[in-house]
């Protein structure tokens, strides 16, 4: 087998152009090509003045490449023989013009690879991949950076880690950044093209996005919004003193009451196209009793990006905002997604207790997991729950501050934001009065939720507290999940989403009180759990009030909520991987495969929703 050298060789190949792009080319990092073995090639052009770039596959076995309107492709051939391609640009005086590229793949098999070269925005976060065969080992992985302006990785130790991170540099023109990933003998290179962006202005407290976002445009490029949506919902433009209004950029509502998928998908912004493709196929194939294009209406706009991770809805653009690992079925469009981790996890670290929760049908999870260091194809249905009850829970946000009861009387005119204030100013948000009418109590559970999830640090007496006490603190309540006590937002998502999960697809919600292990081989002991818990008798009052103010569409509501079934106990003693089996078994055709206990022992969700925090005073 013949051994890859880690050596960084930089090939910039130039093909003639008109003396306005005499420097325009394309470059590649790789010499030589292997089956198996991710390529990038780099469009670079010295001027940040070219527009309407389109990548095309000329010739070879076709390839996948998903950001084909960007400067950088990427691809993974898996046959030898010659790939060429074509780019397209149109240079600042409106000319257009191409460049052609070939590269030959040889017929070895790969060892190593690293993923994902593409370009991004200074000041963006990058994460890059190693996937390697099964002869390696994960512990001899070595990161290094072999050219450009330094970046610092986040970890201080990348030894023997598949994945890397940092933020892109700043720069002053397009600027080529390499690395190369090393286990034993093999090696693969990456590269990163670094763009110019506009300066954040970090020091005003009127910024919305303080930290870069990613290049996004509209999925419908004739849509009738498409030359404000991107500066509406999803720009470092954004200025707390200057949203747009909903003359600008209406509610989905004030366009039509009756909206369909087209109408919704004139909506959308994204940061690759096929998230775009894969959203309108759930819509399509997912949204049985229209719930989603219902409660969509409420929205001004759909943003899924490759950095969006947790997925929010934020009041301040009146849109929602979908992390794109809810959408990829292929492994080369999981490459494109920013892979930083919820930086949430380490919050409540300190805690003697854990509040694992899962979704629950038939005794087995409803989500099928996949590790992200193994190139996995995926259905729709692995990810279909999990992707529901997110769409249910971010978008009774949006129906909780604009209502349908509201959408006749906003004021068109003013900033969003502004209409959002006016209203909780006025009469409170319909969660504020839920909160009035129906309050959470538990003093000791509010105050945990903002350690758990908010990152407030843990005072010795919450340090001290055992399974046993937070049992008794929770189970006398009429909340149903921990998250709830989160906020007074969140209290009011959680009870709508978790009804909507339960009516219409019978799909339970487990909750438990665990003891809190310290190292991967010490098990979730259940102190306390129940599944269904949305069925006690003290909760069913706050489920009705929200899901009768959020989707008035729901027939019969009342006797839904009445007729939910009641709560099944955990067995307390038993972990927590072994209560998945404790509801009677019911068979019933499902798509998802089979999920193995030892597979899901230790995979319980924490923080699954957010709340992006809001001006609103």
């Amino acid at each position: 087998m013949k051994k890859i050298l880690s050596i960084v060789i930089l090939i910039p190949l130039l093909f003639a152009c008109n003396n306005n792009s005499e420097s325009t080319k394309i470059v590649t990092t790789d010499n030589e090509v292997r089956v198996a073995q991710a390529v990038e090639l780099v469009f670079f052009a010295p001027t940040s003045n070219v527009t309407n770039i389109i990548w095309t596959q000329t010739a070879g076995e076709p390839v996948n490449f998903l950001a084909y309107t960007s400067k950088v492709i990427a691809f993974t051939p898996n046959v030898a023989g010659t790939y060429s391609f074509n780019v397209s640009f149109e240079l600042a005086d409106g000319s257009k013009e191409n460049l052609t590229h070939s590269i030959a793949v040889l017929s070895e098999q790969s060892q190593i690879s690293a993923r994902l070269g593409h370009a991004t925005l200074e000041g963006s976060k990058v994460s890059l991949r190693a996937s390697i065969s099964s002869e390696l080992s994960a512990d001899t992985l070595v990161w290094q950076q072999t050219s450009g302006p330094e970046v610092n990785f986040t970890a201080e130790e990348t030894n023997g880690d598949y994945v890397v991170f940092f933020n892109a540099p700043e720069v002053t023109k397009d600027t080529l950044l390499e690395f190369t990933v090393t286990s034993g003998a093999y090696s693969d290179k990456v590269a990163i093209l670094v763009e110019n962006a506009a300066l954040i202005d970090t020091e005003s407290k009127d910024t919305a996005y303080t930290e870069r976002l990613a290049r996004v445009f509209p999925f419908v490029k004739n849509s009738a919004y498409a030359d404000v949506l991107v500066d509406c919902v999803y720009s470092n433009k954004i200025n707390f003193n200057k949203t747009c209004s909903f003359d600008t950029l209406p509610l989905i509502a004030h366009d039509t009451t009756t909206p369909t998928i087209d109408d919704i998908m004139d909506r959308v912004v994204v940061s690759h196209y096929w998230m775009g493709e894969r959203f309108k196929a759930f819509l399509e194939n997912f949204d049985p009793n229209n719930d989603f294009k219902n409660l969509l209406r409420a929205n001004t706009a759909i943003v899924i990006s490759y950095d969006i991770r947790p997925s929010y809805y934020w009041v301040v653009s009146g849109a929602i905002h979908l992390d794109a690992n809810y959408f990829w079925l292929t492994p080369d469009e999981r490459d494109t997604i920013n892979q930083a981790p919820d930086y949430r996890a380490s919050f409540g670290r300190d805690l003697n207790f854990a509040m694992p929760w899962r979704y629950v049908k038939n005794n087995n999870y409803t989500t099928n997991y996949f590790s992200e260091n193994v190139r996995s194809t995926r259905e729709p249905e692995d990810v279909l729950y999990s992707l529901t009850a997110l769409m249910y829970h971010e978008l009774a946000h949006a129906n909780d501050f604009f209502p349908s009861s509201d959408w006749s009387s906003l004021d068109r005119n003013e900033p969003i934001l502004s209409v959002a204030q006016r209203i909780s100013d006025d009469t409170g948000f319909k969660s504020d009065q839920l909160k009035s009418a129906l309050p959470l109590f538990g003093d000791e559970m509010l105050a945990l939720a903002q350690v758990r999830f908010h990152g407030v640090d843990a005072t010795d007496t919450q340090k001290a507290y055992q399974p046993n006490d937070v049992s008794t603190f929770f189970s006398r309540e009429s909340a149903p999940q921990f998250y709830n006590y989160s906020s007074i937002r969140e209290d009011y998502a959680m009870l709508f989403d978790g009804f909507m999960m339960q009516t219409r697809f019978g799909i339970s919600r487990d909750v438990a009180i665990t003891n809190a292990p310290k190292n991967t081989t010490e098990r979730y002991i259940v102190n306390w759990g129940q599944r269904g818990r949305i069925g006690e008798e003290n909760i069913k009052p706050r489920v009705l009030y929200a899901v009768s103010h959020i989707l008035p569409e729901v027939a019969d509501v009342q006797s839904l909520v009445g007729n939910l079934p009641s709560p099944i106990m955990m067995n307390v003693g038993e972990s927590w991987d072994d209560n998945l089996t404790i509801s009677p078994f019911i068979t019933e055709p499902s798509a998802l495969k089979k999920v193995s206990a030892k597979k899901t022992e230790r995979r319980f969700i924490q923080h699954e929703f957010y709340e992006k925090p809001s001006p609103l005073k």
